[in-house]
């Protein structure tokens, strides 16, 4: 696909913005419309290095996705080829606060790109989905695979559902070529420092303990976000419309087993460790097959899990001046 125009929402938040760097690095003839709202996960230092000349950005309130003006005009002066949406609001905790933002921007939100998708003839939708869909699972339980039954918990895990089938709706009714990808927890670079990983790493570059939750029994599977923008990529490129697919990296931890990591790569002990109240609904584990995927030929850069982390650590270490002005927004 050559001279390919891609239009990436949510182009400045983390998984988006290291989506759009491995494209510029990888295709030299493709242009990204980088669309982001800017709320206060997403930030323009995510993408100030790269090439001005093979990307177009349009943030702040031109860049909303939940409003229809805004993006009829987009397509219009820039008519993309193809969308990768990941702009949502993503903060779990939020939703249990607050669910209407959540409704707002990921339900209606994904509803306008699929009007403006239609209208003006998208070769491709690809839209970002999570394994928070499948709901909680037992020790016991296998993996989850695309077939399985959706079972959101939260309205955060909800709100992603509604959009998914929503998307899956407009391939169905109107055949526009829609395909959705189902990740596993992401860690890495750019990532804002209220998720785990990030607000551990941080706390304890700062002399902070770490707030985990309960006896840090809740189970995830981590994938590094590099990994999971190569998947993304590959399913734009070779997926096959109509599909979902998982993107797991078979890494799954503990938040304990998370927690003790961290102390180890910092040298110090469990002291550091600070027990908190469960949150609301706090699902047990995920866990999701990536087979399907894989037949395509997904490869992991990181499937070693400590090596993912040390990448991770260090990138935290060295951009010191990228993530202390965001602790403002980060509740502990």
């Amino acid at each position: 696909m050559n001279l390919m125009k891609i239009l990436v929402t949510g182009a400045a938040g983390f998984i988006g913005s290291n989506f759009v760097r491995l494209i510029l690095n990888k295709y030299p003839d493709y242009k990204i419309i980088n669309m982001d709202k800017l709320t206060y996960a997403g930030n323009t230092e995510n993408i100030k290095d790269l090439p001005s000349d093979r990307h177009i950005t349009i943030f702040g309130e031109k860049g909303d996705i939940c409003n229809i003006h805004n993006i009829n005009n987009i397509f219009e002066l820039y008519s993309p080829d193809c969308i990768v949406h990941f702009a949502a609001e993503s903060h779990v905790d939020n939703s249990i606060g607050d669910s209407s933002e959540f409704v707002k921007t990921n339900v209606l939100g994904t509803d306008n790109l699929l009007k403006a998708s239609l209208k003006y003839g998208i070769k491709r939708f690809i839209q970002i989905s999570t394994d928070e869909v499948y709901g909680s699972l037992a020790h016991e339980d296998a993996p989850k695979k695309e077939s399985d039954k959706l079972d959101p918990r939260s309205p955060y895990s909800a709100s992603k559902t509604a959009a998914e089938l929503l998307a899956y709706s407009y391939y169905v009714t109107h055949k526009l070529p829609v395909i959705v990808t189902r990740s596993s927890n992401n860690y890495g670079p750019y990532q804002h420092p209220e998720k785990l990983i990030p607000k551990f790493i941080t706390n304890l570059m700062q002399g902070k303990k770490l707030p985990l939750m309960g006896e840090g029994e809740n189970i995830r599977d981590w994938l590094h976000v590099e990994d999971n923008c190569e998947a993304i990529n590959l399913i734009l490129h070779k997926g096959a419309i109509g599909e979902a697919y998982n993107i797991g990296a078979d890494n799954e931890k503990t938040n304990k087993d998370i927690t003790l990591r961290l102390l180890r790569a910092f040298n110090v002990g469990e002291e550091m460790i600070h027990r908190i109240e469960h949150r609301k609904g706090h699902d047990f584990r995920y866990s999701i097959g990536s087979e399907k995927l894989m037949a395509l030929g997904w490869q992991k850069k990181y499937a070693d899990f400590d090596a993912g982390i040390q990448q991770t650590i260090e990138w935290y270490k060295t951009n010191t001046t990228w993530w202390q002005p965001l602790l403002k927004d980060v509740k502990y």
